[in-house]
């Protein structure tokens, strides 16, 4: 006796807008360059140094934790602008940001001990900072048959215009 088995059907599979896909791919990196932060104070000596005024070599102060502020707030605004900006812009823009986030990001693993925690963090902010180049780079383009298509021509805007 056979038994029935269910007809599969495929999965729908929309296509995921290219804004919608660095958005989500900057806040994946938020949370990961955050998480390493924050998983970092685990490490022995961290929390003591915090205590005494010391992150790194640097004495802690307000001019310090600006920075740290101004320069967490690139990748953070960069959500708010992938999904904002105009196309040529947000191109650009996510082009020039990712470029230099990925140097910054392997900084971060510069004259550490823990290379296995901060090469696996570095790594992983890599990959995604390079999804965001690939992303940007491979804007789909529009047509100019498809410009001409839903856009008026000159004569009828300046015919809307003169009536």
């Amino acid at each position: 006796m056979r038994t029935r088995q269910p007809a599969t059907t495929a999965l729908e599979d929309p296509r995921i807008p290219v804004r919608a896909k660095l958005a989500a791919a900057w806040t994946s990196f938020v949370f990961l360059y955050v998480y390493v932060d924050i998983l970092a104070f685990f490490k022995p000596g961290v929390i003591d140094d915090i205590e005494a005024g010391v992150v790194w070599e640097f004495d802690v102060s307000q001019t310090l934790l600006t920075t740290f502020l101004a320069v967490m707030a690139i990748p953070i605004l960069m959500v708010v602008l992938s999904m904002t900006l105009p196309a040529r812009a947000n191109r650009i823009t996510n082009l020039i940001v990712a470029s230099v986030q990925v140097p910054f990001a392997a900084f971060n693993a510069v004259g550490e001990s823990w290379t296995y925690f901060y090469g696996l963090g570095v790594a992983l902010e890599v990959i995604v900072l390079a999804l965001i180049l690939r992303y940007a780079w491979t804007w789909p383009r529009t047509t100019p048959s498809a410009i001409t298509a839903t856009s008026p021509d000159r004569e009828t805007v300046r015919a809307q215009q003169q009536a």
